[in-house]
């Protein structure tokens, strides 16, 4: 069998989960059964998200290298019939694609490889068949679902390749999908990718830190102020990279669904962009008060804002600077180029997906 996984965080996943699946799926098959797992990383999703098309790629991809069974791993949310698509499954073909940030963003790699292990187990064991010879429309995959609810089989068209469909739906499930989308675009790289936005808030820190006023200020302020200046440095610098780099998706159709699209799409954004900038925020902090201890002496500190300089006002005045510092990192980001800001803030599934709706709507 093979695993057919998009390049970067699939890839990584196959790569894991092929090191333990072998023994794994002979355990639980309990037939006699040997798996061997092959990975095989390519952008099988590449400019489209048309499940019916990836079906069929899968399809041709398996019959060219005479795979028995082919599962293939995205991080791209796919949508059928207006639901987020978990799980396809064609039983006659020995095919299975799996949409990974339908699984959430925590405890990712077990999810994928329960749900991996239970499809793998499916297209080999015997089938449930209705009187027309395929699968009938009942959870075959038990494990799978009660772990995972809100998941749930879903309907399955006659022209397509797909014999066994499940997606997910409802608040719960869009949650699902949208924390899943966020883990895919590990908003963790967005510091070290924003190489000009760094430098002009660490710059920003540094002097704000030696400033008599700024000194006065972060001493008056109280615990409230301080949140509230939080809040407003990060949403400001949110917002500037959102705006400044066009992330913000617009639909050009008017539909429901596509709506939904664009709704998902620009809530991930918002949450990638915004955790991004609290661990730079966070960041900011540490590098702030290792600098206040180096740099500041007590006597001057005491005699501008007569107030003793201990480990209270050290952190204060780290904390109130390092909002100071994100606004002058969001002037910084102004430097960066779009494309730079997109390849920190999305993963490179993501960054082709969302030009290809930009190239659509442009026609």
């Amino acid at each position: 069998m093979a695993l057919l996984s998009d390049p970067d965080a699939p890839t990584e996943i196959a790569q894991r989960m092929a090191r333990i699946l072998p023994a794994r799926l002979a355990d639980k098959s309990g037939q006699g059964q040997r798996f061997d797992v092959e990975v095989v990383s390519e952008p099988f999703t590449a400019g489209t998200e048309d499940q019916p098309t990836l079906m069929r790629r899968i399809m041709d991809r398996g019959r060219a290298e005479s795979w028995d069974i082919v599962v293939a791993l995205t991080d791209l949310p796919l949508h059928s019939h207006g639901r987020k698509l978990v799980l396809d499954l064609s039983h006659e073909h020995g095919l299975a694609l799996l949409s990974l940030p339908t699984l959430g963003g925590l405890r990712l790699q077990t999810r994928a490889r329960r749900a991996v292990e239970e499809a793998v187990l499916s297209l080999t064991g015997p089938r449930d068949t209705g009187a027309e010879g395929l699968p009938r429309s009942q959870p075959l995959l038990g494990p799978f679902v009660s772990r995972l609810a809100p998941i749930h089989p879903g309907h399955v068209g006659e022209e397509e390749t797909a014999d066994l469909r499940y997606v997910v739906s409802g608040p719960r499930g869009y949650l699902r999908v949208l924390l899943g989308m966020v883990r895919a675009n590990r908003p963790w790289r967005l510091v070290p990718g924003l190489s000009k936005a760094l430098a002009a808030a660490l710059a920003t820190g540094v002097a704000a830190t030696v400033n008599s006023t700024i000194w006065s200020l972060a001493e008056s302020l109280s615990a409230p102020r301080l949140v509230i200046a939080t809040v407003g440095s990060v949403a400001l610098m949110s917002g500037w990279l959102i705006v400044d780099a066009q992330l913000w998706h617009r639909s050009a159709e008017t539909s429901k669904e596509a709506r939904q699209k664009a709704g998902l799409y620009n809530a991930s954004t918002v949450m990638t962009v915004g955790i991004g900038v609290l661990v730079c925020y966070a960041g900011l902090i540490v590098i702030n008060l290792v600098w206040a201890l180096f740099i500041l002496n007590g006597q001057v500190f005491a005699s501008t804002t007569r107030t003793p300089l201990d480990a209270t006002e050290y952190w204060t005045l780290s904390w109130f600077v390092a909002s100071v510092a994100t606004v002058g990192g969001a002037l910084g980001s102004g430097l960066e180029s779009d494309e730079a800001i997109r390849a920190a803030a999305y993963s490179k599934r993501e960054q082709e997906r969302r030009q290809m709706l930009q190239d659509n709507d442009g026609d």
